[in-house]
């Protein structure tokens, strides 16, 4: 048995597929049981519960072989980053008291860092709290989602593609979540491993490479187009993230502008991509025209 947290999400669901696909139990724990019902009837344990409760997540690690955890994603968290911090304090409690026999956690590029990463700064958090754990522990540092260019299909009609990686020739790493689920679900059922591990996950792409599959997918020219910095509140705004609180997301797009999101962090292992924007993009188009 595996505990999956984020089920409902796109990483979740990834590594639960996954799981499933190779025969193994999956456990999750949940809010909305409305959400999670496919899940169920896929076999999977439905625990009810908070991540910022300690005891609900003790209940869903007991007695699992192992367990994927991950932090809500949080576009406007509090300067001092509570939110983060609240749950990653519930998941030390729970985790000390229950100890499964590994743990994965999705954590990203750049996360070996402690400041000038915006909104990543939550998941170096969390690496540093979890180094004090003793169980084998992998962090997962995946590079940007292509799923998060999938708003392309709605603003790329005209050919241009807004980003906020500058210059748009320059690469960082990106993946997708489905390649993300696919390594946290060998990493918890696969061979076992002793102490701390950090998996470098993803490609070094660039964004005019993304654009181009997308026009290949839309059958269209589409060029990629580097955000003015001077708009990316207002964009972000755009987007939904409070005014006056984008600077963590700001500071997130600077921090991987400058190199601080590369590959080759010494003493990590690397695993490359296995699907491509091209993929992502192909497989959404698919799913909307079905």
């Amino acid at each position: 048995m595996y505990l999956v947290m984020g089920i409902t999400g796109k990483v979740g669901s990834a590594t639960a597929t996954h799981l499933l696909a190779h025969g193994r139990k999956v456990r999750a724990i949940i809010r909305n049981r409305d959400k999670a019902a496919n899940w169920a009837d896929q076999g999977v344990e439905l625990v009810d519960g908070d991540w910022n409760d300690a005891a609900a997540v003790k209940r869903a690690l007991d007695g699992v072989e192992g367990a994927f955890v991950m932090l809500p994603a949080n576009w406007a968290p509090s300067a001092d980053f509570k939110e983060a911090k609240s749950v990653i304090a519930s998941y030390v409690q729970a985790l000390t008291k229950a100890a499964p026999l590994r743990l994965v956690a999705l954590s990203s590029m750049g996360a070996n860092r402690t400041s000038g990463l915006g909104m990543i700064t939550a998941l170096s958090l969390m690496e540093q709290e979890f180094r004090h754990l003793t169980l084998p522990t992998a962090y997962v540092r995946a590079g940007g989602f292509f799923e998060n260019f999938l708003y392309g299909f709605h603003v790329a009609q005209g050919g241009t593609l807004p980003v906020y990686y500058n210059p748009t020739n320059r690469k960082s790493t990106m993946v997708a979540t489905n390649d993300i689920g696919a390594e946290v679900a060998t990493l918890l059922s696969g061979p076992a491993w002793s102490g701390h591990r950090v998996i470098e996950l993803g490609s070094m792409v660039s964004a005019d490479e993304v654009a181009a599959q997308l026009g290949e997918v839309m059958q269209r020219d589409v060029k990629a187009f580097a955000v003015p910095r001077a708009g990316w509140a207002a964009a972000f705004e755009q987007f939904g993230v409070p005014k006056g609180q984008t600077a963590p997301a700001e500071e997130m797009f600077e921090a991987v502008n400058v190199g601080w999101m590369d590959l080759g962090v010494e003493s990590t292992e690397h695993v490359a991509s296995a699907t491509s924007a091209r993929d992502v993009f192909a497989a959404a188009q698919k799913a909307a025209t079905a």
